[in-house]
Order: structure tokens, then sequence, then C-alpha cells
């Protein structure tokens, strides 16, 4: 039984990256370790899910966010409180955004950005079922 998924992102400009995904977007930091001539800190994301996609979904999800084919075979989704005021934030401290934050058809305002490390970020929110939010 799968106890935890950790995704292990390898970072050239690692002090920027560890600044943006600790600092920026608030994840706690769980440890820090070294090896010779090298770093890792292991950050806490919340919960984490893995979602497989098919080509024609993965392709679906780009065209409603980006309103194009944009992500490569890996793409980090974060979900957080407020993806316009996150994302704003993020795009101040050094992510591009591809995508604004856009209504989704399963009701979620997802943004699309470019975060340090290569990652290709989806900032979503959920909104409220009873259509409030």
């Amino acid at each position: 039984m799968v106890r935890e998924l950790r995704l292990v992102v390898t970072a050239s400009d690692y002090d920027e990256a560890l600044r943006f995904y600790r600092d920026v977007l608030g994840m706690d930091e769980l440890g820090a370790f070294s090896s010779p001539g090298g770093r890792v800190t292991i950050l806490d994301a919340g919960r984490a899910t893995l979602e497989l996609a098919d080509p024609p979904h993965a392709a679906y999800v780009d065209e409603v966010e980006v309103g194009r084919r944009v992500a490569g075979h890996i793409r980090v989704a974060l979900q957080v409180d407020d993806a316009t005021a996150v994302t704003a934030v993020l795009a101040g401290n050094g992510a591009q955004v591809i995508a604004e934050p856009v209504r989704t058809p399963w009701d979620s305002l997802n943004a699309r950005l470019d975060g340090p490390a290569g990652l290709q970020l989806t900032i979503f929110e959920e909104l409220d079922r009873l259509g409030q939010g």
C-alpha cells in the first residue's frame, strides 16, 4: 500500500526553486539534507494524488485552461483558496503566467504558469457546487 506520493524535482537553480515553493507558495519544510556538494529539501504540499490522463484528455484540459496544447507529460496542479490572488503572487515572484484563471467545466478556477525548476503549474480553486463560487 502506498503511504505517500513524493514528486522529486531536480532544480538547476535550487535556491530560487526553494524560495518560490517554500517561501512564496508557503509549503512547509519537512526536512533538509545534504550530500557531498548537494542539497535536498522536502516540502509539504498537503494531500497528494496521482492523476493519470490519456493524451486526448490532457489536450482537453490544456484547451480549457490555456486555449492550446502546452503541457508536457507532467504538470503539477496545486489547490489553493484563491486562485486569482495566488496567481498574482506567483507572477510577481518569478513564475510566468501562461493563462490567467478561468472557470472550468468541472467548476474550478484554474490558472496555468511556468514555475521554477521547469514545472508547469495549474493553480486551482474549487468553486462552490451550488453556484455561489
